[in-house]
């Protein structure tokens, strides 16, 4: 099997729980380091999936590497192979797309909840989590427009686009492969961002973060595992 190609755009938002989820049913995959300035390949007719991270710049920062990548997710898209992102991710997916990426009228961080839409692709996707409120991690201040032809999965009450899917194809603003270090790392990388914006109801202190875990945490892998088992389904064998 070709392996999924895994972008990281930022050294401390990689793979997390996703690359354990593909190893644990067998799914090679390799990363490409954005961030240590690796070529964004010019084809994804090498790859089985393409998966894309989080990261702290905009998809509409001057970067170099930006329209390649826009052009390499139009590429997957349009020779069927699956394309999922977070958070970052699920932005560069969006522009790609032909949707737009702007400030979200609040800066979400930390664990929060968000609702799904009802109707028959959020129930495909979602499967009985569908009917109860998903626990997510949130750490951003912009937000996607769906891109044409994608349906809504989930909204929160500080972000109305946290979810969308297009086919095979998933994007997310919310962070659900996050580890317990991941988490931590961040924490401690952006202290200052989350305590600037922690009086805001959309956010938390790195303390509030981190005691959440212990409930957050299990009540998200069982809707990333979901989430990343419907979209394996399709991965170009």
């Amino acid at each position: 099997m070709k392996p999924v190609a895994i972008f990281r755009h930022s050294p401390t938002e990689g793979p997390g729980y996703f690359a354990i989820f593909l190893e644990q049913h067998g799914i090679p995959w390799t990363l490409v380091a954005i961030d240590e300035g690796v070529a964004v390949p010019s084809s994804a007719a090498d790859y089985a999936g393409l998966c894309f991270m989080g990261g702290p710049m905009s998809v509409n920062d001057p970067l170099p590497w930006i329209e390649p990548v826009c052009a390499l997710i139009r590429d997957a898209v349009a020779r069927d192979i699956p394309v999922i992102g977070h958070c970052l991710g699920g932005q560069l997916i969006s522009k790609a797309l032909g949707g737009s990426v702007s400030g979200n009228p609040v800066k979400e961080i930390g664990w929060g909840e968000a609702l799904a839409t009802d109707d028959d692709i959020a129930r495909h996707w979602l499967g009985e989590l569908a009917a109860q409120p998903a626990t997510v991690f949130q750490w951003h201040g912009e937000t996607f427009s769906i891109p044409p032809g994608a349906s809504r999965l989930f909204a929160s009450a500080y972000c109305a686009n946290q979810m969308y899917a297009l086919g095979p194809h998933l994007g997310m603003q919310c962070h659900v492969e996050m580890t317990p270090e991941m988490i931590a790392t961040w924490c401690e990388q952006w202290a200052d961002e989350a305590l600037a914006v922690a009086d805001l109801p959309s956010a938390q202190t790195p303390a509030e973060m981190q005691a959440g875990i212990a409930a957050g945490l299990p009540a998200m892998r069982r809707l990333s595992e979901r989430l990343y088992s419907v979209w394996i389904e399709g991965l170009r064998r």
